[in-house]
């Protein structure tokens, strides 16, 4: 069985080598994720060069994400590394201090102070450590330890309840959009964005520097949770970024907002990651908890295209081994997957002839039974669109764009082909998806398969035809 669901994988220390690089691909990672919070732009062209050498080596098409840094809400340093807080215990969050003791710590975003008052609840380090706001006075906001704890250099400051006027695009990030279009990136994920406008800002950012990335909203705060709509309207994706947002709006708030932004996504034609803890505790252990193995079984049965790792692979002890255990479980959760494909045609309007040829495809495949859909496509689109709804049949992407190829690595049920020669004439084209498809060991003569093709041929959104072909039917070109 071919897994449908897509694994990105966070490259670091403990995967930036080049023989686990290409032990990753080999063992199903599908994208790479860059997290520009760490390294230099030097280092992160090193690093999708490397990938991009494994990939070629390997025989698999391999996607690219550069995750921007967003705003830094985070405490500074403390002289000694780190401090113990204990409860009831006053602590001063200070925008003007240098170095921090036990009982006072700089910040990293000088404008806190502003967007806090008495009565806030603060959590720092993912939610570890709970500070109630006394009151703010200057540069100073007083707290009381609510939950105490280590607290050590640049952890994370969230406002509970969300708040914050951070903007989503720093400085930083507007270099690190120049360097992510230099290399190349198939995807740019914004982190924090509040509104549709920080995405339109990325998306022009992007453009201007000359690339041509999908942009992917990671949806951190609570005001984006209620933009959810505008932000998916601005976005070629949605990254369910579980951690921040739980502080936030509370961990029991999580799993329902995951469903609700995988569905949303897909019945907007937009991607979908789910992100954060996926497999925990294999940075240490070479298997994962029964915990964990539920949660990505349970994203995949919701309909996410991709489920990713961070911590696990970037630093973790066993990177191989835990995308080869995420892999097991997105195979074995879809043999599950409901293939509900009349009921979720009922409401659904189609505008564009590329579109309905798209949805005639999977609509047919799945009442014919065929054993595949081959999409000829230029830009990636008409395949987008098949992903959306589950109907049971592969959708093998062609086409002879390698830019293409690599962005369609993130759509879920999608296996991208590059086709090297394309002909105008459709049916030596048509001969030649055979041939592709018979070679890749995806069909053998005989089988029915349902291909989509555009005419004329070459041009991006035209298509326009869909057969219905038994694999061997079609002569080669005149001349082979």
């Amino acid at each position: 069985m071919t897994r449908h669901t897509k694994i990105v994988a966070t490259l670091g220390p403990a995967s930036n080598d080049a023989a686990t690089l290409e032990k990753l691909i080999r063992a199903g990672v599908d994208v790479v994720r860059l997290n520009f919070s760490h390294g230099s732009a030097d280092d992160h062209v090193a690093r999708a060069r490397t990938v991009r050498e494994a990939a070629a080596r390997v025989g698999r098409p391999v996607g690219i994400l550069a995750d921007l840094q967003g705003p830094k809400i985070r405490v500074g340093k403390f002289a000694e590394g780190k401090v113990e807080l204990d409860n009831g215990k006053r602590f001063v969050l200070d925008a003007a201090c240098a170095l921090g003791d036990g009982e006072r710590v700089g910040l990293d975003y000088k404008d806190l102070p502003k967007d806090v008052r008495a009565g806030d609840v603060l959590l720092l380090d993912d939610g570890r450590i709970v500070l109630d706001v006394a009151y703010v006075r200057g540069s100073e906001i007083h707290t009381v330890v609510r939950h105490g704890g280590e607290l050590s250099n640049n952890k994370g400051i969230n406002r509970q309840g969300g708040g914050l006027s951070a903007p989503a695009l720093t400085a930083k990030d507007m270099e690190d959009i120049k360097t992510a279009a230099d290399i190349g990136v198939d995807y740019v994920a914004i982190s924090f964005p509040k509104s549709a406008a920080d995405m339109y800002m990325a998306r022009q950012l992007m453009r201007a520097a000359g690339g041509r990335a999908l942009a992917i909203a990671k949806i951190e705060r609570v005001e984006a949770v209620g933009a959810l709509d505008e932000i998916l309207d601005a976005s070629d994706g949605v990254m369910v970024a579980r951690g921040d947002l739980a502080v936030e709006v509370g961990d029991a708030a999580v799993p329902a907002l995951q469903k609700k932004m995988i569905r949303m996504a897909r019945e907007r034609n937009k991607l979908a990651i789910t992100a954060t803890q996926m497999m925990e505790s294999m940075i240490l252990s070479p298997v994962p908890t029964r915990a964990e193995v539920s949660d990505v079984a349970n994203a995949v049965l919701d309909g996410t295209d991709a489920v990713m790792l961070s911590a696990e692979t970037a630093s973790g002890k066993y990177p191989v081994q835990t995308v080869e255990a995420m892999a097991r479980v997105c195979l074995e959760a879809e043999k599950s997957h409901e293939v509900t494909l009349d009921r979720e045609f009922l409401d659904r309007v189609f505008t564009r002839i590329d579109q309905s040829i798209a949805m005639a495809a999977i609509w047919t495949a799945h009442h014919l039974k065929v054993k595949a859909i081959a999409a000829l496509t230029e830009s990636g689109s008409t395949a987008l669109w098949m992903s959306r709804l589950n109907c049971g049949v592969p959708v093998y992407a062609l086409t002879p764009s390698a830019a293409a190829q690599t962005k369609m690595c993130l759509y879920r049920e999608v296996y991208p082909l590059l086709m090297k020669q394309m002909h105008t004439d459709r049916e030596a084209l048509l001969y030649d998806a055979e041939q592709l498809l018979i070679e890749a060991g995806v069909v053998d003569k005989g089988d029915l398969i349902v291909l989509t093709i555009g005419e004329p041929i070459g041009t991006p959104g035209g298509t326009n035809t869909l057969k219905i072909v038994r694999v061997g039917e079609h002569s080669p070109p005149a001349g082979t």
